[in-house]
């Protein structure tokens, strides 16, 4: 039944995380500027001259696909749309002055276009290259010059005014989300230490075991942090609300690329204590004298890990407490390898990765004033 509540909890959790996602500001911006750039194409399509104005219904289209988050993305998807849309087009006009469309052409193009697609020229518009090349010759038909021309202009119409748009109505610098959710992974690295730290102190074997699974998850907690510093990189590349604050991600890179090593030796530590609880393959013996001071020195790096505010005297406390833990833990693990003629075991591996820790938490820089 527990098991079963522990689920349930998750999803309500889940689902409370993704309804959030979906009204945040800054994705109701998105929403907003997409009406608004949509609702202008639709307006201004009918007015484009020559045979053009008979095709409205792409310029909508274009406004949409060219819409993202960041200005450079919005940018990025527009011309690899319209370059997706041309190479289709060109396929099936190649077709059209050739052998004509029939039923052996028109799959074969749809494959050509598919094959090219796949170049990485076109990023996420690839799939217009068959799809431009299968409407010109089913859709288009006696009239593909014409269509063709519609089709591609009305959607370098929507493109420019989902680009203009997301000129005039800036997105805000994803900068700040970034850096929050960097903050948030210290905090999960602090407590997954202190959670191995409650571990090895508990009685033998520890009841519970969330803090070991929870250890393969930093790995895919940092790629999405990497992604989303890209984000925020990209979301500042001639964005007019981020001038004049070129180097402002700088130490949230450099915070990352810290946590990212110190993530690597909390996975080391986890599984090895792992591996010996659990008794499985590549198990070393802890011996009865390491878990208290081992536990202690979990608890005092995880306050250093988890503190948010370098060089603070809170930092310099926490610091020097760790340091005090470390040392009695080698100390101990120095005694038992004497009295025990065996230097092997986690005790050993957890004392050198938590000094570790401890010297890349203090190269941490403070953030520059603005």
């Amino acid at each position: 039944m527990s098991n079963i509540t522990t689920r349930l909890r998750a999803r309500r959790s889940g689902a409370a995380l993704e309804i959030r996602e979906a009204v945040h500001p800054a994705r109701l911006l998105l929403v907003a500027k997409t009406t608004l750039a949509v609702g202008l194409a639709w307006t201004i399509a009918p007015h484009m001259p020559g045979i053009t104005d008979e095709y409205p219904y792409y310029a909508p289209l274009g406004a949409l696909v060219s819409m993202y988050p960041t200005l450079m993305g919005s940018l990025r998807s527009g011309l690899q749309t319209l370059l997706g849309l041309a190479t289709g087009i060109g396929l099936a006009l190649l077709v059209v002055m050739t052998v004509g469309p029939t039923w052996w052409t028109i799959p074969a193009v749809v494959g050509v276009g598919m094959l090219i697609s796949g170049t990485g020229w076109f990023g996420a518009a690839r799939e217009y290259v068959p799809v431009a090349a299968l409407f010109v010759l089913i859709i288009g038909g006696q009239n593909a010059d014409d269509y063709s021309l519609g089709y591609l202009v009305q959607m370098a119409v929507g493109v420019a005014i989902g680009l203009i748009v997301n000129v005039v109505i800036a997105p805000a610098p994803l900068t700040l989300a970034a850096a929050a959710r960097v903050d948030a992974f210290r905090e999960q690295l602090s407590t997954h230490l202190h959670d191995i730290g409650s571990a090895v102190s508990e009685s033998w074997p520890p009841e519970h075991e969330k803090w070991a699974n929870d250890a393969a998850s930093l790995a895919d907690t940092t790629s999405a942090l990497r992604q989303a510093l890209a984000d925020a990189d990209d979301s500042r590349r001639g964005n007019v609300r981020a001038r004049g604050r070129r180097g402002e991600t700088q130490h949230i890179h450099a915070d990352l690329t810290r946590l990212d090593r110190v993530a690597h030796l909390i996975r080391d530590i986890s599984d090895e204590i792992a591996d010996t609880i659990w008794d499985r393959p590549g198990a070393l013996v802890l011996d009865p004298a390491l878990p208290e001071p081992l536990s202690a020195a979990c608890h005092a790096v995880a306050e250093v890990v988890g503190q948010d505010e370098p060089l603070s005297a809170a930092d310099h406390r926490a610091r020097a407490e760790a340091a005090r833990a470390i040392r009695l833990l080698l100390e101990t693990v120095d005694d038992r390898t004497i009295d025990v003629h065996r230097s092997m075991g986690p005790g050993v591996l957890a004392a050198m990765h938590l000094r570790r820790i401890l010297i890349l938490s203090g190269h941490r820089e403070p953030e520059a004033p603005e």
